[in-house]
């Protein structure tokens, strides 16, 4: 056989793939219970998640969801963080809690012989937590000294403020970290409210992914969460809250920055969007990937970055579409502008082509197996079936949906989500350095923003 050695050879076409059978069943408390069995090693990962996030948080409240996430593993009943932890190790559990926007969610992983004792230790963690006035004080000193050394980091200071222009007083318009004077007035009574009343089974689902069966997990999870009741907790806030229209050009002044931190965006699409999948392959194009437009152009060919990209962050109600980039100094505005008219070009003025459509499609779909190897790959997979309420087959439907996009369909829905006249731009940087520079942009006078504002 003749092999040509001086070109790549040519990729065959995708492979099916069959994300494997889910089962389910509701115990009497509410609770959903699904699972998949995973048995090519003996582990099982365990998933409690709580559909109420940092968008439940109260009013003057910012980071409580997190706080009560941060102490959930911190004793139960008359045993302290100490005994917690010394069970989960005798086990060889690891354990996690992340806190998002919409959801709360707490993981752990063990070998499938102890898989009984983890579902006791999680609904021991999630349902009866000690919640102690003493352990609360010290996991808010902590939380409170790593929101001090957030002020230090530009990234952070962009993420945080970036959020709060698009958002305002709205359920998303904080990160899930809150902020110093929420955290100093926060006491420990207040977790104790909030786990009462969110942390609630009717709105949580447990999975179970590994080497199991589903009738024993749903045994062990009835025993094991029994007493575990309450009303339904509230609503998440108005989703039609009113938005505030933030200036055009923000900066946050850090004097002598050898560097400026960019955010560029608005309020995007929410995960529901019947463009979801022309989005996914759109960002890709725009910003996704390393040959993606605008790291090509800010990269490669002008030399301002090290990388740059952009996302939709995709939530229950709309999330926040942006660029993400750290240019040098003197970049700043031509960073800014490139952006603007990259964002600008792929809604109709310079369409997506063929080949990047192709490419697009390509970096999503080639290795997308990949995702499900592990149990918790698939555990983390089920549980956006659950927050998002997608169907079962989502995943099996993913490749040949994206595989189905058009150009055009790229570009419209573009076009539909991305607008440059609604662009609100912010620099983490030098004022005086690139001060002179920005009016250029024609945005509008900047407003000067404190690190601390938000």
């Amino acid at each position: 056989m003749t092999v040509d050695r001086s070109r790549l050879p040519e990729p065959g076409p995708a492979r099916p793939f069959a994300f494997p059978p889910l089962r389910k069943s509701t115990l009497p408390n509410g609770l959903r219970v699904w699972s998949i069995r995973h048995g090519v090693v003996p582990v099982v990962s365990l998933m409690l998640l709580v559909r109420r996030g940092s968008a439940v948080d109260p009013a003057g409240r910012e980071g409580l969801a997190a706080m009560t996430a941060d102490m959930l593993d911190e004793g139960s009943g008359a045993r302290s963080a100490i005994d917690i932890h010394e069970a989960l190790a005798r086990i060889g559990a690891q354990f996690d809690t992340d806190i998002g926007a919409d959801a709360t969610l707490v993981s752990l992983t063990t070998l499938s012989r102890a898989v009984d004792r983890g579902i006791e230790l999680l609904a021991d963690m999630v349902a009866r937590p000690a919640l102690r006035d003493d352990d609360f004080a010290r996991v808010r000193q902590l939380r409170l000294h790593r929101l001090a050394q957030m002020r230090d980091s530009p990234p952070a200071v962009a993420e945080r403020t970036f959020v709060r222009l698009l958002y305002g007083a709205h359920p998303y318009g904080h990160t899930p970290a809150g902020c110093e004077r929420a955290l100093t007035s926060m006491e420990a009574g207040d977790v104790r409210a909030f786990h009462t009343s969110a942390i609630r089974p009717s709105v949580s689902t447990l999975v179970a992914v590994g080497d199991c069966d589903h009738l024993e997990v749903e045994r062990i999870a009835a025993t094991a969460f029994d007493g575990w009741t309450g009303d339904d907790p509230p609503a998440p806030p108005d989703r039609a809250a009113p938005l505030p229209s933030p200036a055009r050009l923000n900066i946050v002044p850090r004097p002598g920055a050898p560097q400026s931190e960019l955010r560029i965006g608005h309020v995007g699409a929410a995960r529901h969007t019947p463009d979801y999948h022309a989005l996914v392959v759109g960002n890709i194009v725009l910003g996704g990937q390393f040959v993606s437009r605008l790291n090509l152009n800010l990269r490669e060919r002008r030399g301002f970055t090290y990388g740059a990209r952009t996302s939709f962050d995709f939530r229950r109600m709309p999330g926040p579409f942006s660029v993400q980039v750290g240019v040098q100094t003197k970049a700043t505005a031509a960073a800014i502008e490139e952006s603007i008219r990259e964002i600008a070009d792929l809604r109709g003025p310079r369409p997506i082509t063929s080949d990047e459509l192709a490419l697009g499609i390509a970096a999503v779909t080639r290795g997308y197996a990949r995702s499900f190897e592990t149990a918790e790959q698939i555990a983390r997979a089920v549980v956006q079936l659950a927050l998002y309420d997608l169907p079962d087959d989502y995943f099996a439907e993913f490749v040949p949906r994206i595989e189905r996009i058009t150009a055009d369909e790229v570009t419209q829905a573009m076009a539909r989500h991305t607008d440059p006249a609604r662009l609100t731009v912010l620099v983490v940087g030098d004022l005086d350095a690139v001060g002179d520079d920005l009016p250029a942009l024609e945005l509008g006078d900047p407003v000067v923003l404190s690190a601390d504002a938000f």
